[in-house]
């Protein structure tokens, strides 16, 4: 995953709802879609356990003011927010499948399945104000994501699950100071609403990740 005009049909935040993980993990949220336009619904949550649950730029040529707008209508930071994010979202989905492929560890390979359904639905949602922004949907992660992807593709086992904690901890660490970042400097109103909104709900996600860290005696590196 490297602020405004209004769009009337994006009032709404997007909202993460609980879901969970598997027996002694904490939940993680399943993405639920906040859309104005009639028949929106909301995504489901998964059925719940007895464990405690989580509520849940690119490059800028000539490097233009934050608040600077484009022909569309959207500020060019906002643009640079949103296509990280599907950046960040498309690394998260691929590294969740390795979790499910590569891990001996059912909550770890629970804890990718997750990962993957909530950022593929991130997507989703993110994509029709991303359309009114001008916001292409990237092809692939970011090089340096797909660089971390690349690396945990030659483990497996214990050697798997502790590098992939340490960069899902790590890469979601930076998704919520980016959240808490858009949430005041975002220039649109409904973007900026949606970043105040899952702001701390990626911070609880975050305590999710590192809980399971724990378990497995992984240590997260500060920064």
């Amino acid at each position: 995953m490297n602020s405004t005009r209004t769009f009337p049909a994006f009032k709404r935040a997007l909202i993460f709802s609980a879901t969970a993980v598997l027996g002694a993990v904490t939940a993680l949220p399943f993405v639920a879609s906040a859309q104005m336009n009639p028949g929106g619904g909301s995504a489901q949550p998964g059925a719940p356990s007895q464990t405690p649950q989580i509520q849940t730029q690119p490059g800028q040529a000539d490097a233009p003011s934050p608040g600077m707008t484009t022909a569309t209508g959207g500020s060019l930071a906002d643009q640079a927010f949103v296509s990280e994010i599907f950046e960040s979202d498309k690394a998260q989905v691929q590294l969740g499948q390795l979790a499910q492929q590569k891990s001996q560890s059912p909550d770890v390979k629970q804890l990718g399945q997750k990962m993957a359904e909530n950022r593929a639905k991130l997507d989703q949602q993110l994509k029709p104000l991303a359309d009114k922004m001008d916001v292409k949907m990237p092809k692939e992660p970011s090089k340096k994501e797909r660089q971390e992807i690349a690396k945990l593709e030659t483990l497996s086992g214990p050697e798997f699950d502790q590098e992939y904690l340490k960069v899902v901890a790590k890469d979601n660490e930076k998704d919520v100071k980016d959240f808490e970042a858009e949430s005041t400097a975002a220039t649109d109103p409904s973007l900026q609403q949606a970043a105040k909104a899952d702001a701390p709900v990626l911070a609880q996600h975050q305590k999710a990740v590192e809980q399971i860290a724990q378990t497995h005696n992984v240590e997260l590196s500060e920064k």
